[in-house]
């Protein structure tokens, strides 16, 4: 089968290539799958460039979270049929023709799911719906989130509305700020304009902003630390920026605010089966009536992993990049 490796870790530009491998048989508890769709996540690519919390062993298949139709059954394994299209996240080796997971990782899915939302179904918006139970808010809150126009700020922004949330939007560029506005997501402010922070604090109209989740780090934690009120919470969910988080400890101080961290995966392993099944429901019963949809940008072919992985990291980008096994 053909599949996406890397034998060294890098630039994924630099190192992703495209190899015969061999298909892999579906042990005891697993099925295969025929891949149909795999989006590029930010934690792909750092995982690929041996930065991220989980480092595989090389050479590697990389991809963690996928759409695609049951091939084959492992022995023990009920409740599934070949054919039946899947969803599966948390899982690694995706990036080819065929992969393995486990039967109790996928989720069978409706025909009124599109692949393009199938795809991506689990990692992000799970993370993101996880994310928004622990802020423990309640309706009429506000909270706040930076690098608002991507996946997983545009995900807390449709699920916090669906909570009766207030979310207020910070991005970098004008074409952000009209791309979420053209979505309905209010109020939003580019932190590269002139005035914005002081136009950000009257938006709530005296409100205080309780949770600030912050994917950037650097100097963008310490803008959403001068926003948040009294006794609030940062959350520190990405660090897209590369940097440290730069924080001023005046406000920190006295705001008595509290910095902590979240990480899905971790979530995910300390999360019961009941709870995770919950969630799942939650997420595919939005997909199945288009209350969630998650559009994709640009489908690439696994030959051409390497740009489709630079096309992921291009500014302005308004949508995931996936891959297919099919020739686009």
């Amino acid at each position: 089968m053909r599949a996406v490796v890397i034998e060294s870790f890098g630039e994924p530009k630099d190192v992703l290539t495209t190899a015969q491998q061999p298909t892999p048989e579906p042990g005891p508890g697993q099925v295969r799958i025929e891949l149909i769709l795999a989006p590029i996540h930010n934690h792909d690519l750092a995982t690929i460039r041996g930065v991220y919390g989980y480092k595989p062993s090389l050479p590697a298949i990389p991809g963690t979270e996928a759409v695609g139709r049951i091939d084959a059954l492992g022995s023990d394994v009920t409740g599934l049929e070949v054919g039946q299209r899947v969803s599966v996240s948390g899982i690694h080796n995706v990036w080819a023709e065929y992969f393995v997971a486990k039967a109790t990782q996928v989720v069978p899915l409706p025909d009124s799911i599109s692949d393009e939302t199938a795809a991506q179904l689990l990692a992000m918006p799970l993370s993101s719906l996880m994310l928004l139970e622990d802020l423990q808010v309640s309706p009429g809150d506000w909270i706040a989130i930076n690098a608002a126009n991507g996946a997983v700020g545009r995900l807390v922004n449709v699920l916090a509305r669906q909570r009766g949330l207030n979310v207020l939007n910070l991005v970098r560029g004008p074409a952000s700020v009209k791309a979420l506005q053209e979505l309905g997501f209010e109020p939003v402010f580019d932190t590269e304009s002139e005035g914005w922070l002081d136009q950000a604090v009257a938006a709530t109209a005296g409100a205080p902003i309780v949770r600030a989740v912050d994917q950037v780090g650097g100097r963008a934690a310490d803008a959403l630390l001068s926003l948040l009120g009294q006794d609030g919470e940062l959350i520190s969910f990405g660090a897209l920026s590369g940097q440290p988080l730069s924080i001023n400890p005046g406000p920190l101080i006295f705001k008595q605010a509290v910095v902590k961290g979240f990480w899905g995966s971790k979530r995910a392993e300390q999360t019961s089966g009941e709870d995770m099944r919950r969630l799942i429901g939650e997420l595919v019963g939005m997909a199945a009536t288009g209350a969630l949809r998650l559009d994709v940008e640009a489908v690439y072919p696994l030959e051409s992993a390497a740009d489709a992985a630079a096309a992921s990291e291009t500014p302005g980008r308004s949508a995931k990049i996936a891959l297919s096994p099919q020739p686009v």
